[in-house]
């Protein structure tokens, strides 16, 4: 339900709910409401004694950037990047987040992994702060009224690896046609699509594979094919050379494999790749992380094989990395973009619009077949 209309008919944002929900607090928390939309504080201070989380009486002080704070690194699974994405110092980043363990009770973040990994109550409370701010943010909206609406402003949702690698381009070519504004949020694949079904969101764009559907209920959404691109295993070119790695691996040289974070949408899909190939009978997890990024860094120094898409190894050096392995160890990726039906906005419309129109010129399925052939004649096997 818009939020508009849940405002009007409950008297009470959803997102008010979840945080009662959240904090299981008694206290009465409409002033808090109001200063939470207001964008001021809402309340607390953190009390932290030996490194151990210690719950604050009342509701104390919240800041809604608290949640931003953490729904940030949990996505990055590392403090020094999360801190650079927030344009904040490290040392003020972690703070922050310690503050937000503190209004909770709860610890968030466990710092005994590498990479920073969320403990179990940091996964249930990271769809309630994502939902939480999504809900503030619209709410502030609705209270604002729509005549301050910007009709040229559009709301974008992507991986980092696209806001990185693609979408520069894209937006370049767009505004050749459209005079419009955009604001990103980053994030991973669950989030994103909890983003565009709420409505905090106008437009997805994530990579999809046929294999693995993102969105579990189509008829609430319209999809568009904007590029194709493939997810395949590459290694550095010295490592191949002196190691001879071929798949699927020997006992005495197991296969060093540089791998996702269980629950990342590729990590699925590295996961099928596998199996449909037969399975890796000697290999050895070197790393794991949700961040393609690190992965192929990972690669290029020569640490192990890992599963990338070409547009991730087109940020790379030239020749940094070759591919290995053959068709049945790659799969051919869509990158989609996703708007709800529901979403009337006359800017998220024009650059619809735009997007079908260049529907023909993307590789179509043949053309994707053909130039993976092509490349795995170029592959060591």
């Amino acid at each position: 339900m818009p939020v508009a209309r849940f405002y009007r008919k409950t008297g009470r944002p959803l997102f008010l709910i979840a945080l009662q929900s959240a904090r299981r607090n008694t206290q009465s928390i409409n002033n808090d409401a109001k200063n939470a939309l207001a964008g001021t504080r809402i309340s607390s201070y953190d009390c932290r004694r030996n490194s151990k989380v210690v719950p604050s009486a009342g509701w104390g002080s919240m800041e809604i950037r608290w949640l931003q704070d953490f729904l940030v690194v949990a996505e990055t699974g590392n403090f020094t990047r999360a801190a650079a994405m927030r344009n904040t110092s490290q040392a003020a980043f972690s703070r922050r987040i310690q503050q937000l363990e503190g209004w909770l009770g709860v610890a968030l973040i466990d710092r005994s992994l590498l990479p920073t990994q969320l403990t179990p109550e940091g996964e249930q409370f990271r769809a309630i702060a994502s939902r939480i701010l999504a809900e503030v943010l619209d709410t502030r909206a609705d209270l604002k009224g729509t005549p301050q609406a910007n009709p040229d402003h559009i709301r974008i949702a992507l991986p980092f690896a696209l806001a990185t690698a693609r979408f520069p381009a894209w937006w370049s070519d767009w505004s050749k046609e459209l005079r419009l504004s955009a604001a990103l949020t980053v994030g991973n694949v669950h989030d994103l699509g909890l983003s565009l079904l709420s409505g905090a969101s106008d437009i997805m764009i994530c990579f999809h594979a046929a294999q693995q559907p993102i969105l579990t209920e189509p008829e609430q959404v319209e999809a568009i094919e904007i590029e194709t691109d493939f997810l395949r295993p590459f290694v550095s070119p010295d490592l191949l050379k002196r190691d001879r790695l071929a798949f699927p691996g020997e006992p005495q040289k197991p296969l060093p494999l540089l791998m996702y974070s269980s629950g990342v949408y590729f990590a699925r899909l590295v996961d099928l790749v596998i199996e449909s190939a037969g399975g890796i009978e000697h290999g050895r997890r070197v790393v794991e992380t949700d961040m393609s990024d690190i992965l192929r860094d990972m690669a290029i120094a020569g640490q192990g094989i890992a599963w990338l898409t070409e547009s991730t190894v087109a940020a790379a050096p030239k020749d940094a990395l070759v591919p290995i392995g053959g068709a049945r160890w790659s799969m051919p990726l869509s990158i989609m973009a996703f708007r709800s039906t529901a979403n009337t906005s006359p800017a998220v419309s024009r650059i619809w619009s735009l997007l079908k129109r260049h529907k023909s010129s993307r590789t179509s399925p043949g053309r994707q077949k053909a130039a993976l052939k092509t490349a795995d004649d170029r592959t060591t096997s």
